[in-house]
């Protein structure tokens, strides 16, 4: 990823909190038969390693798991994003010499990725899944919910993912390169979008 100094991530607390906030990031493998990738919700466990380890699930009939990747693996973590017309700068009444852009927080995780079929340890990335997602509903879902058998037959049809993370970029680029007028019409025009999307970046603009 093409990181300019000045929107790189560099605090690995505030990397894993961008990747705890993107849900669903997408696992991409290059192999033999080309790229491969696969939507996953993923957990982080922080305390694994100098930069933690991802731990996740793949649907068995899923070819990817099975098909050898050329070197490492990348997981791509998409966090806010927006776009920023040129109308919200204040230097366009100056001298017109502005273009859009796009604001966005992305991570990509890089390692060697490892698949397990053990039914304890899958349960485990289950139901920790499930728990994270669950988190706050008036009524949470939990494994204990469903029927033991039917559980069971579940856990057969995946396959259990751990990534030990060996590289981590974190990219937050959210206008830093503009002056303080600039970013002030940025933040202000994201807030008055009828874009939930776009609300949501506002407040991530440095003032």
């Amino acid at each position: 990823m093409y990181i300019p100094p000045a929107f790189r991530l560099e605090e690995l607390p505030e990397i894993h909190a961008a990747m705890r906030a993107a849900r669903l990031p997408s696992l991409v493998t290059a192999t033999a038969e080309g790229l491969m990738a696969t939507p996953l919700p993923l957990l982080l466990a922080p305390e694994e390693g100098p930069f933690g380890t991802l731990y996740g699930h793949l649907a068995r009939a899923n070819p990817q798991w099975r098909t050898p990747p050329l070197g490492e693996v990348m997981v791509l973590f998409g966090g806010p994003e927006a776009y920023v017309t040129p109308n919200w700068y204040a230097s366009k009444a100056e001298h017109h010499k502005v273009v859009p852009t796009w604001n966005y927080v992305a991570v990509h995780a890089h390692g060697q990725a490892e698949f397990f079929e053990d039914p304890a340890r899958l349960r485990d990335v289950v139901a920790r899944l499930t728990a994270r997602h669950e988190g706050g509903r008036a009524t949470p879902w939990q494994l204990a919910d469903a029927p033991e058998a039917f559980v069971r037959a579940q856990l057969r049809g995946i396959v259990g993912l751990r990534l030990p993370i060996a590289r981590l970029e974190g990219k937050r680029k959210m206008s830093q390169n503009r002056d303080a007028a600039d970013r002030a019409g940025v933040a202000a025009g994201l807030a008055a979008s009828p874009d939930p999307a776009d609300r949501a970046v506002a407040p991530l603009i440095p003032r």
